[in-house]
């Protein structure tokens, strides 16, 4: 036991339990510290090609989103819609963050698209499924203003409400897989909203037993398994299900209790992966056993790239590929 560590048990004094990256700290007291800022303090790369501004679109949560388009007029009409649902293992992260703000200005100058960037509740303070219903209420705003009389005129003057997609980096790429299969088959939910496909950037899934990509994650990489399993210590459910650890149907899609995908009409969906992910070996299973029950799935696996390189190298030759499948991908599916 440490020094600062005795000194608090002896005293009483709260001591330091949980940390993640920085802006997480959790205390034996149940206390939570979480700093203003971000993770990754990289410079803002906004070079005026790309209009964005801040939208509220739960009140009742205090969850805003942020809105992307290019600046320049649009001679082929309106544009598809990209959501893009941030990364931080459910329990860090925010639309705010400069390195998934650069990462949405990319987004919107490369595929020619509106962006939307939406915030969601995270752990330990709110657990899951808090973020996955937070996903879902940033679509149903999208549907809220396609049926307005008076919508945002950022967002209304540009999108194209029957072409859209949704994507989501690491924990936003689970969350991109919770609301496909939510909106498997039901069109007339989202209408007159269209959702065309799914990205799933690196999805951030779990459970029990170790896959071979997760036993053998050095203890450097950027995305290990100590943080890995303390990002889900501080986000899965407790109370009922929270026996199942890593096996929840949150974390697992394919665990006990998760609704089986056989039948699920599921959209076009495209898994990137990363072939020195820790994750790696879940995604690209996922991508497999949909494949086999018949989806229409497509992979883009990016040797030797770790988790989130498009994000922490959003120039290199690796990101402006995955640029091209993303283009490919909504051209493809757009018809």
């Amino acid at each position: 036991m440490s020094s600062s560590v005795a000194a608090a048990v002896e005293t009483s004094l709260p001591y330091e339990m949980e940390e993640c990256r920085g802006v997480l700290r959790v205390f034996s007291d149940g206390s939570i510290v979480r700093s203003a800022n971000p993770s990754f303090a990289v410079p803002v790369e906004d070079d005026g090609s790309v209009l964005w501004k801040d939208v509220v679109f739960d009140p009742s949560h205090g969850l805003a989103l942020r809105l992307y388009k290019p600046a320049a007029a649009n001679s082929d009409g309106k544009l598809p819609v990209f959501y893009y649902f941030h990364g931080g293992g459910f329990c860090i992260g925010s639309r705010t963050w400069p390195n998934f703000h650069n990462y949405c200005l990319r987004l919107a100058a490369g595929l020619r698209a509106v962006v939307v960037a939406p915030d969601y509740r995270v752990g330990p303070e709110h657990r899951l499924p808090a973020a996955i219903d937070d996903g879902a209420a940033a679509v149903s705003w999208l549907r809220s203003q396609a049926q307005s009389v008076d919508p945002d005129t950022f967002l209304a003057e540009s999108a194209d409400f029957t072409r859209v997609f949704i994507s989501g980096d690491s924990a936003g790429g689970n969350i991109a897989h919770h609301l496909a299969v939510r909106y498997a088959g039901g069109e007339e939910e989202l209408a007159p909203v269209r959702v065309r496909g799914y990205v799933l950037l690196m999805p951030f899934f779990g459970g029990e037993e170790r896959t071979r990509s997760e036993a053998e994650c050095p203890a450097d990489a950027f995305l290990n398994r100590e943080l890995n399993d303390r990002y889900w210590r501080l986000s899965l459910p407790e109370g009922e299900g929270k026996g199942l650890g890593r096996d929840h149907p949150v974390a697992n899609p394919f665990g006990p209790g998760s609704p089986g995908l056989e039948g699920a009409a599921l959209a076009p969906m495209l898994v990137v992966v990363g072939g020195c992910d820790l994750l790696r070996d879940r995604a690209v299973e996922y991508a497999e056993r949909l494949k086999g029950w018949g989806k229409p799935v497509e992979v883009a696996e990016f040797e030797g790239q770790q988790h989130g390189f498009f994000t922490i190298t959003p120039r290199s030759a690796e990101a402006e590929v995955l640029m091209r499948a993303l283009r490919h991908f909504v051209a493809g599916n757009s018809a």
